[in-house]
């Protein structure tokens, strides 16, 4: 008889709940192929888009993509001009946001490609800063070998998937880019 009182509010307590507010998701860019989706929330507002300079295929800032030999994660120089045209619009735009993921090819084991990734969006990251991008602006996370961009197991798939991938968010107070 006790634990049919001590049950009863406790099945009472579960089946009302809790009150929640609902969830805005963060504005995040998506990007599929050579298409780049971004859908904002601003106020009661969804704004979809980016600058025209992160979209124009003719704009250094549409490649978003830093490309890694095999076990490494320092940035060739080749790509040193990229990461500084994205620190340069960072520091123009800061309402602006980066995501920098990570990303391996199949070979390794779990553990070492997530480490190695993470280390390569790092890089990214540290290079955007000291070319005046702010902490808060950038954040790096790692995939590992999770999410490839091509799907071979040959070198040159492999070397399609050892990258690092900048994707923006963020809005203007007006809720325009």
């Amino acid at each position: 008889m006790k634990k049919l009182l001590l049950i009863a509010p406790l099945l009472a307590l579960l089946l009302t709940g809790c009150p929640s507010t609902p969830i805005k998701e963060a504005p995040v860019e998506d990007r599929q192929g050579s298409q780049a989706v971004t859908t904002v929330v601003a106020g009661d507002q969804k704004v979809t888009g980016l600058p025209l300079d992160l979209t124009d295929p003719k704009s250094t800032l549409y490649k978003r993509v830093v490309y890694f030999d095999l076990d490494k994660y320092d940035i060739k120089d080749e790509y040193k001009d990229l990461v500084a045209a994205h620190a340069k619009f960072l520091v123009s735009h800061r309402d602006f946001k980066m995501l920098i993921q990570g990303h391996t090819d199949e070979r390794g084991s779990r553990e070492y490609n997530l480490s190695l990734g993470q280390k390569r969006a790092e890089a990214v990251k540290r290079n955007l800063i000291l070319l005046g991008a702010k902490e808060d602006q950038v954040e790096a996370v790692s995939f590992g070998k999770e999410k490839p961009a091509a799907e071979g197991h040959d070198e040159a798939a492999w070397a399609q998937n050892r990258r690092a991938q900048m994707l923006y968010k963020g809005v203007t107070g007006s809720g325009e880019f």
